[in-house]
């Protein structure tokens, strides 16, 4: 049964998180808000559209983190799906509904699909090899097992699965396998398990993906992906495994198996549906969208997921529909981004390297943080997010081209025209340019979030902005106000009406600064398709105006940057001195000696830090210290100060420092090195 439909439909979906740790920034960029951006957008052009989401709570990642915490799964899934939940609410990412795998309706859904393969005979079981732990007494899944990588020889790799080259291999191929609950090396033993036939789909996987590509042009990294597997060929894939948490197999003969979570995640997409459709009291709304037959599925996932997004789940799908007449949609693309790094390093939450979002936004504001991962998306290649380009584009960008704008306009209106919008005069060329600007300028957007080209968007936005104050300095009001205040009039009208259009192409990308301008300018945000065309009736009266973006300090970035580069080296601004004790033992850990400073010199594009080439003993060092703004160079040549000399080495604007010279901080805000009598050694242990 295919469901006819009058409408178009559209359900997004963006991965599922794992409940076991905080919302990243390198999360955000991948799947989180190239789906929001598209999801706002289509509900400007008032697409019937629905957006869902929700956190993966079953697997190995959730055990692995409850049994570091001595917890139990339930406790991490509890503390993370709350909290992640309300991230996302914070960063404005605007699902329908933001589920989670541990409801009864999703173990229904996932045991329901699993039951039909049973039934179809689709499925295999067979005996193999797996990990068990003697000592722990039980079978080790993959994340609990590590070795070295038989393919690219990484020693940090999964039982079965590598990390870093992305290679799939039998559990038996691991190298010097060891098991992460004892530390023993793991045997292999017998177990049984049930099988999905990948090998089977792939003819119709391929077909499927060919045609896809050729009416919705996909992705060329997501294409040569899987082109990728395809050439290695598609292998059968177990569907269960020997774990306790997790959603039993629905099998009398399966006990102590659980569905295997890359098989059942996947489905949360349906539940998830399911779900939301029971709490607006049309338990059969969810089919409209997943099996109607002129509905579209988009798919915003990271690059680590495009196998199961793009062979795994269509294949389940195609399987599902071969024997029930309640026939699923397949996804119509599936737009996946490459990765995020931070500061030139991969994000990764098990190491503990990236800045979760919760953090991030107790210091900056969300549409800074929105913006400038927008504009730096990793759609074809990865990307870095640097502090200082961070700052770049909240003040160089949102402060000094969009902020400067609508508040230049605002101010030239409430002190020549009332705080209301002028007659439009006569028009001159340059008038009718900029609204011809304007008028194009949603089209052009439109056209490339719907072509998923986010980041050439938000560009074409940030040009209709520079446009806007190119168009207010030429035209001179502050000039043709003393005399031709019918022309200043004319400026003024057509700059609130560039304002308007910019809140509304904006609004996607920076929704609560959006929301703010369209109070200033007293209106209702518009239908996307008349949102260039916006015309003010007559002293239309505005509302006070306010500063949109605040610029972001040097010195609040720079201790971001040493946090991050040194965190040893940051002081910490509290309400109240709150120091963790220390033993005498970790006293002594802290190597702090006598050196000389020999020469010092500023560091390029730096307000605040210095570079020290120091003596300590025979030896010499160098050290980057942020002390630029209470020190002239010259001023430090000879002195002698306490020195941490056993800090680790760390780079500051790409120089190494090698070690952290103490300073007291006063109440000014100025640093006052330790310097010590200067008859003293260099080298002399602090004790």
């Amino acid at each position: 049964m295919v469901l006819k439909l009058n409408k178009e439909k559209i359900i997004v979906t963006s991965a599922l998180p794992y409940a076991n740790g905080p919302i990243h920034l390198g999360h955000l960029s991948g799947a989180y808000l190239p789906a929001d951006i598209f999801v706002r957008y289509n509900r400007l052009i008032n697409s019937d559209i629905i957006y869902v989401c929700g956190s993966d709570e079953h697997g190995v990642p959730i055990t692995l983190t409850a049994d570091k915490e001595k917890l139990t799964p339930k406790d991490i899934i509890d503390r993370y799906h709350e909290s992640n939940k309300a991230a996302f609410e914070k960063f404005g990412i605007s699902f329908d509904i933001y589920s989670r795998t541990s409801i009864p309706t999703h173990h229904e859904t996932a045991k329901d699909f699993f039951k039909s393969y049973y039934n179809q005979d689709i499925l295999s079981e067979k005996k193999s090899l797996q990990f068990y732990d003697e000592k722990a007494g039980m079978f080790l899944p993959d994340r609990y097992v590590e070795g070295t990588c038989p393919k690219c020889g990484f020693e940090e790799a999964r039982s079965d699965e590598c990390e870093k080259c992305g290679a799939l291999y039998d559990t038996s191929e691991l190298l010097n396998p060891k098991s992460k609950i004892s530390g023993s090396t793991p045997e292999l033993k017998e177990t049984s398990h049930w099988y999905f036939p990948l090998g089977k789909f792939q003819e119709r996987l391929e077909k499927y993906m060919k045609e896809a590509n050729e009416k919705f042009n996909w992705k060329s990294n997501v294409l040569q992906y899987c082109i990728g597997w395809f050439k290695d060929g598609l292998n059968d894939r177990a569907v269960t495994r020997d774990l306790d948490w997790g959603i039993k197999v629905p099998l009398d003969s399966a006990k102590g198996k659980v569905l295997y979570v890359w098989f059942e995640a996947v489905l949360g997409y349906i539940s998830a549906t399911k779900e939301l459709f029971k709490q607006r009291g049309n338990e059969d709304g969810w089919r409209e969208y997943w099996q109607g037959e002129n509905t579209r599925y988009i798919a915003f996932i990271g690059k680590d997921n495009i196998v199961f997004h793009t062979i795994i789940f269509p294949a389940m799908l195609m399987a599902w529909n071969d024997g029930n007449n309640d026939k699923f949609i397949l996804p119509e693309n599936v737009p996946a981004n490459e990765f995020l790094n931070f500061e030139g390093k991969k994000f990764s939450k098990s190491r503990g390297w990236g800045i979760d979002v919760e953090q991030f936004l107790k210091i900056f504001p969300t549409d800074s943080l929105r913006y400038a991962l927008a504009s730096n998306l990793p759609e074809n290649k990865d990307t870095d997010f640097y502090w200082k380009e961070f700052q770049a584009k909240n003040n160089s960008e949102l402060a000094d081209i969009l902020g400067n704008f609508v508040n230049r306009t605002f101010i030239f209106a409430k002190k020549h025209f009332d705080e209301k919008v002028p007659t439009r005069g006569e028009l001159k060329k340059i008038d009718i340019d900029m609204l011809a600007r304007i008028a194009e300028a949603p089209i052009k957007i439109g056209k490339l979030i719907e072509s998923y080209k986010i980041r050439d968007a938000v560009f074409e936005m940030m040009s209709l902005a520079r446009a806007g104050n190119k168009y207010f300095n030429d035209s001179e009001p502050w000039l043709s106000v003393k005399e031709n205040k019918e022309r200043a009039a004319t400026t003024v009208n057509i700059c609130l009406q560039t304002i308007s259009t910019l809140a509304e192409v904006f609004s996607p990308v920076i929704p609560f600064s959006a929301e703010k301008i369209f109070k200033m300018l007293n209106v209702k945000i518009a239908d996307w398709n008349e949102s260039g065309k916006r015309e003010f009736e007559t002293n239309h009266q505005l509302n006070k105006s306010e500063i949109l973006f605040n610029k972001i300090e040097d010195k609040t970035i720079e201790i971001e940057i040493m946090k991050w580069s040194n965190p040893a080296s940051l002081e910490e601004e509290v309400e109240e001195e709150k120091v963790p004790e220390i033993t005498f033992d970790d006293f002594l850990k802290v190597d702090l000696k006598v050196a000389e400073i020999i020469s010092a010199e500023k560091v390029k594009k730096s307000k605040k830090l210095l570079k020290l080439q120091v003596k300590i003993g025979k030896f010499e060092r160098q050290v980057v210290a942020g002390i630029a703004e209470s020190y002239e160079p010259e001023e430090l040549i000879e002195k002698k100060v306490i020195m941490v000399a056993n800090l680790k080495p760390a780079k500051l604007f790409g120089i190494e420092s090698q070690g952290m010279i103490l300073a007291i901080e006063d109440e000014s805000g100025k640093l006052n090195i330790v310097a010590v009598n200067a008859s003293l050694n260099s080298g002399l242990k602090v004790r």
